[in-house]
């Protein structure tokens, strides 16, 4: 009995209506969504620390804005700037191994294909199976049978660092202005109730969206994610009540 090819053995002869994600697309677009997470987490505990510890010092609400503006902005176009030059690199770096592969396929065109063949081999292919398979991918198009089964590459669908770099922007922006808001609208006398309230259910939510896309168990990511956001509320808001007692 054949046994069955995997999915990136088959390529074109999918049914083209079929738009399911598989392989290296799904997991693309779950690094996607975790990224925005995170960085939406980033911007909630940073900006909370922040103006939360600014409030331990004063009440003055135009000093709250400031620094709270201060904070998004300067932690938004960190992340942005860090996104693109780390993803810069690892697109680099899949255009060099991408041109590599090709030299070599020019090159030792059937090392190639046996290369190819024990990796499909790998894959729990039969060694008939994998060396069908192998030849047909490369008459079909070596260097993106190549880039899939031995690099883990799609060249249709490499990184981008602008994407990337927009994409944390934003999430971090869209953390930060959770703190920022609950800081700066209620009276005086909810400032501290409403941002503290407020950051540990947004770290509840993104702790638990953290856990879900990376298919682990909820409780643990929420409680590290609350623990972590309290604590550094805690330590901020200290130090501004401490600075602010003795004048500074």
């Amino acid at each position: 009995m054949t046994e069955p090819i995997p999915d990136e053995t088959r390529g074109e002869t999918h049914d083209e209506t079929h738009d399911e994600a598989h392989g290296g697309a799904l997991a693309s677009r779950l690094n996607w969504l975790r990224a925005a997470v995170l960085g939406a987490n980033d911007g909630i505990v940073s900006t909370a620390g922040l103006v939360v510890g600014v409030a331990g010092a004063t009440d003055d609400r135009s000093t709250l804005l400031t620094a709270g503006l201060a904070g998004l902005l300067s932690g938004s176009m960190s992340m942005a700037a860090g996104e693109y030059v780390s993803v810069s690199t690892q697109r680099d770096s899949e255009k060099a191994a991408l041109a590599l592969e090709r030299r070599e396929l020019r090159e030792q065109p059937q090392a190639e294909l046996e290369e190819l063949t024990e990796l499909l081999e790998e894959r729990g292919l039969s060694r008939e199976v994998a060396r069908e398979a192998a030849q047909q991918l490369t008459e079909r198009d070596a260097l993106r049978a190549h880039a899939r089964v031995e690099l883990g590459i799609d060249p249709d669908e490499l990184t981008n660092p602008w994407h990337a770099a927009w994409a944390s922007f934003f999430a971090f922006t869209v953390g930060a202005l959770l703190p920022l808001l609950a800081i700066v609208l209620p009276a005086v006398a909810w400032r501290l109730p409403v941002t503290v309230v407020s950051v540990l259910a947004a770290l509840v939510a993104t702790g638990w969206g953290s856990a879900r896309l990376g298919a682990a168990r909820p409780a643990p990511a929420v409680l590290r994610n609350v623990a972590g956001g309290a604590l550094a509320m805690a330590v901020t808001y200290g130090a501004g009540v401490l600075l602010g007692a003795v004048g500074v």
